[in-house]
């Protein structure tokens, strides 16, 4: 019998809900609601470039620190001098996953493309998320990149691997009629993860839940960033219409990872771990 799992949901979670959810059936109660609920639950993972220095000094450390905050995964931006081997113990020790990793553009170029996959199988990551394309700015540019990604995206296919690009603030801006993001999403195939970044949008100007619902189904992982009300200011105490961003990434988004990121406290750590309590207070832990 092959066992089935549900991203951010124990097996025992998941069959109480349902059998909580049997028993709505039966007394003529609405249960669509809770059967969702039961399997859209997503994880939460902390981009590592937020505690950047600190894991510079002690990466294990810090691993120890964001598992006992209660994140799931981690998306790694450099990996400090560590091998895949060690990276993924570091992992297994505390309990997290790889969520991700930022990986330069050129990793990801056929003459990379096979030692990339051997390293990101050895931590256990599936997302290859490329985090700039700055060098590049015509429409045919951003078009012939984009299906490049589309043929990187096959080749790992096999591998059980996705490609995407994070967002910066300049792809939201207007160049040749059109912004780059839209540019690249739309000369891109649905396999290619379109990670959008909550607060590098907002800061061109767009707003992230309009830009969100032009691509449903293609970000399957997100950077959740405040914006809007100081560089202290986490998630939910900023400009960001949260309620919305979550509905489409718990529903149309299909998102697999909320993945936090904050990258201007003067505590890092402390301004990680008041996100995640955050969330839990908001209601997605």
């Amino acid at each position: 019998m092959r066992t089935v799992s549900f991203p951010g949901f124990t097996r025992r979670e998941f069959l109480g809900a349902m059998s909580a959810a049997s028993i709505g059936t039966s007394l003529g109660l609405a249960t669509d609601g809770l059967a969702a609920a039961a399997t859209r639950r997503i994880p939460i993972g902390l981009q590592l470039y937020s505690l950047r220095d600190e894991c510079a000094k002690d990466l294990p450390g810090m691993l120890t620190a964001v598992s006992r905050f209660g994140y799931k995964g981690v998306e790694f931006a450099g990996y400090h001098g560590r091998n895949a081997k060690e990276l993924r113990k570091m992992l297994d020790d505390n309990g997290l996953r790889a969520c991700g990793t930022h990986t330069p553009f050129e990793t990801v170029l056929p003459d990379q493309l096979k030692a990339t996959i051997e390293f990101n199988h050895t931590i256990g990551n599936t997302f290859l998320i490329v985090p700039s394309m700055e060098d590049i700015e015509k429409k045919q540019e951003w078009i012939t990149r984009a299906r490049l990604f589309n043929d990187i995206a096959g080749k790992i296919k096999g591998d059980g691997m996705f490609v995407g690009y994070h967002s910066h603030e300049l792809d939201f801006k207007t160049a040749e009629g059109a912004t780059r993001w839209d540019l690249f999403c739309s000369n891109t195939n649905p396999e290619v993860i379109l990670q959008l970044d909550t607060s590098n949008c907002r800061d061109a100007g767009a707003d992230p839940v309009a830009v969100l619902k032009k691509y449903p189904g293609r970000t399957r992982t997100i950077h959740i960033k405040a914006n809007g009300a100081g560089p202290e200011a986490v998630i939910g105490e900023d400009k960001i219409d949260w309620k919305e961003v979550f509905a489409f990434c718990e529903g149309p988004g299909k998102t697999d990872w909320y993945v936090v990121e904050h990258e201007t406290s003067k505590n890092p750590l402390d301004a990680v771990k008041r996100n995640y309590a955050a969330l839990r207070k908001l209601g997605k832990v």
